[in-house]
């Protein structure tokens, strides 16, 4: 069978690896970190691990197409315990708590004792939680490909989303936190706009309730990088390489054709190449001349990365009597990337272990937010690292006065902003997803160029808002592209 060569070792990069190995391929896997995952990653800094990627995972359920996928790539397996938090989350708001319960009808019966003069809209709402839960993300054959085993979406299947697929329009209309303005309580707005974050569309929201209230999302032991690990030890007991601290510099396109890459200036040449590293920006980088295809024009204008500062502090300290993950509103606002942030969410892993020393917490929290022109400027200007310890050293003081018991028991913090991120994944402004903008349609881009054989695209960016199952499904069908176009059997090896 052919060589074929993968930029990246994220999510999509080690999805597609393991199906092109599993029908057959040579693969290599060129990634530019040191480890695999892309976005879906951890860090340790003094002991304690921070989770930077996933807060739970959709398809960590049996049962599901998503759920057969990620068993299928090594993601999931039978000795990985899948942790299922109980409450997510609290919101909490002036002295009263909103905790999100994964039971519908709990989670309905609190909403109204808090707001009865809500009551419709919470009955609405708990009505469109149960439907949207009948939603799967599919995962289908591409028309034309020959498989081992046919994936597709069976006509009941359909017929149990109708309900959610008619009120879809409602949603994708408005933004989360024009949704939550139409409950009169301060406390149920503030708790709606905790589930995703408030400029996002509330289709988001939505999704976001029914996947947790449905039995669905939970988190994998180990996280986002012992997942990514998972995958990468799978692609290379199917026989893949993959090679870390190799970044390449481009794709080789000959007679309209991808030959390969180049990586510091050697050649290395393949029958099919499949990009995985962040499309919005290799459509500029990684060819002699930028892509002009109506596809690429289209991602150009319509994209609007979503981007994070992140920060991490681990504190001598056990927190693991409070919730998981916390909301509270603030009296002054926190100045981060000169945005004036009023909601602080914080999330602990103090019920976890190895994620910190015995009696310590690890605690992360991140701030939406496009603050990329920001952070360049304190770059270009030397206040980089200045900038940053002035937002920890805020972020502790507000942490100390909320529990006092971590006063003084700050043994170690980090702060990660758009061009940390930009850095290790090489995406666009540092983005990991898309924000969908009010009035924007949900739509995907292609797999294939139109102007270039034996090249692929695969990632989040392709899918948009994106996320870990729209990174898995990309990747798995750039393979069935490929076999397709080979003339093999997807999965035939």
């Amino acid at each position: 069978m052919g060589k074929v060569v993968i930029i990246g070792a994220g999510i999509a990069g080690l999805t597609a690896g393991v199906y092109a190995l599993q029908s057959g391929f040579d693969v290599t896997i060129y990634e530019s970190h040191s480890i695999p995952g892309g976005a879906s990653t951890s860090w340790r800094r003094k002991g304690y691990l921070f989770e930077g990627g996933m807060h739970w995972l959709t398809g960590s359920s049996p049962g599901s197409p998503l759920n057969k996928l990620w068993r299928n790539i090594g993601a999931l397996d039978d000795a990985t315990p899948v942790y299922y938090g109980e409450p997510f989350l609290a919101s909490e708001y002036n002295g009263q708590t909103v905790h999100l319960y994964r039971d519908v009808e709990k989670l309905k019966r609190l909403l109204i004792s808090i707001s009865p003069e809500d009551e419709k809209e919470i009955i609405s709402l708990a009505k469109d939680i149960k439907n949207f839960a009948k939603v799967t993300m599919p995962v289908t054959d591409i028309k034309g490909v020959k498989v081992k085993e046919k994936s597709g979406m069976s006509m009941f299947t359909l017929l149990r989303m109708f309900p959610a697929l008619t009120r879809m329009p409602f949603y994708a209309k408005q933004t989360a936190k024009e949704y939550s303005l139409r409950f009169r309580s301060p406390v149920l707005q503030q708790f709606l706009q905790t589930i995703t974050t408030e400029d996002y569309l509330s289709i988001a929201m939505i999704f976001t309730l029914a996947t947790l209230c449905s039995g669905d999302g939970g988190y994998p032991a180990g996280g986002s990088l012992a997942m990514a690990k998972r995958i990468a030890d799978k692609v290379e007991v199917l026989g893949g390489t993959i090679h870390y601290n190799s970044t390449v510099n481009k794709v080789l396109v000959r007679n309209d054709a991808a030959e390969g890459v180049v990586i510091d200036g050697a050649e290395i040449f393949a029958d099919s190449v499949i990009v995985t590293q962040d499309t919005r920006a290799v459509i500029d980088t990684l060819f002699d001349m930028p892509l002009r295809e109506p596809w690429a024009e289209k991602m150009r204008r319509n994209t609007t990365p979503l981007l994070n500062t992140f920060i991490s502090i681990g504190v001598e300290t056990d927190l693991s009597g409070l919730p998981e993950r916390i909301y509270f509103n603030l009296d002054k606002p926190l100045l981060c990337g000169g945005q004036e942030k009023w909601l602080l969410g914080i999330n602990h892993y103090a019920g976890y272990k190895g994620y910190a020393p015995d009696g310590c917490t690890a605690i992360t929290s991140a701030f939406v937010g496009d603050t990329y022109e920001f952070w360049k400027q304190c770059k270009d200007n030397g206040t980089y690292e200045a900038e940053k310890r002035k937002l920890a050293e805020a972020f502790i003081e507000i942490l100390e006065n909320k529990w006092p018991q971590t006063k003084g028991k700050i043994a170690v913090w980090d702060v990660a902003t758009p061009l940390t991120y930009e850095r290790y994944l090489r995406s666009s402004k540092g983005s990991w997803m898309s924000l969908l903008e009010k009035g924007s349609k949900m739509e995907s881009y292609p797999t294939k160029p139109e102007k270039i054989k034996n090249l692929y695209f695969a990632g989040q960016r392709l899918m948009p808002p994106g996320g870990l199952p729209a990174a898995a499904v990309t990747g798995r069908k750039a393979v069935q592209h490929l076999c397709r176009d080979m003339d093999t059997i997807f999965q035939g090896k």
